[in-house]
């Protein structure tokens, strides 16, 4: 961060909040095989960029070469991965650390997330975190607009209440990292399934306890002895 204080941290919320990724991997390749279409795991991660679920179905769909409409694929996903999440979903490593340092210092925070409104909050639910995003969170369906376009990130600031400059944007996926680097927040890459570094991100890290860290120097919160 340069000239301010980090004073808003927005964050994604699938492979950022809560450990998911991995299943929407699984969702997508037994959405494909009920289609009698072949997608193996790895094929699914290599391909796996975030963005609007419509998009990346559709794309998946032109890559196999398979001829079936949108409106049954996507009611077929959403209820695999609604079941995946109900037996598997966790909270990501560090995150009630993060967000309690948050609260802590001060540091305000929200949710930016593609899925409908309904679905994240499952999620926060499912995981233990909705207690701390009561009324802050924020979903694509609200600004009619997805990640990778930047107007979700900048209406979540303005709502917020802080500059772009005061915001930090955590997120794991290319299309959410160019979300926030078009929005011209500090964009902060957590690496997921697939680890490559995107040249986007301001700054990657492997986990949220890193950073927890990073936020802290940027800030100059000095930690006080136990």
């Amino acid at each position: 961060m340069a000239a301010s204080q980090i004073k808003c941290v927005i964050f994604d919320c699938d492979g950022t909040l809560v450990d998911s990724e991995r299943l929407c991997c699984l969702a997508l390749c037994e959405t494909f095989k009920r289609f009698n279409a072949s997608l193996t795991m790895e094929q699914a991660v290599e391909h796996f960029e975030g963005g609007k679920l419509a998009d990346i179905l559709t794309a998946t769909q032109a890559r196999l070469g398979l001829s079936v409409s949108l409106d049954q694929l996507e009611p077929v996903y959403r209820d695999i991965l609604d079941q995946l999440f109900d037996q598997q979903l966790k909270p990501m490593d560090g995150v009630f650390e993060l967000l309690d340092y948050l609260r802590r210092h001060d540091i305000e925070f929200c949710v930016a997330s593609n899925g409908p409104r309904d679905k994240v909050q499952r999620s926060l639910e499912l995981t233990g975190l909705a207690c701390y995003f009561e009324d802050v969170i924020f979903s694509a369906f609200d600004t009619n607009s997805w990640k990778p376009e930047p107007d979700l990130i900048l209406y979540c600031a303005m709502t917020m209440g802080f500059t772009l400059e005061e915001c930090l944007y955590v997120d794991d996926t290319p299309k959410g990292l160019e979300a926030g680097v078009r929005a011209g927040v500090e964009t902060i890459q957590l690496r997921g399934l697939n680890d490559k570094v995107h040249q986007s991100a301001n700054q990657s890290f492997d986990n949220l306890h890193q950073l927890k860290q990073w936020i802290s120097a940027s800030n100059g919160i000095v930690s006080q002895p136990m």
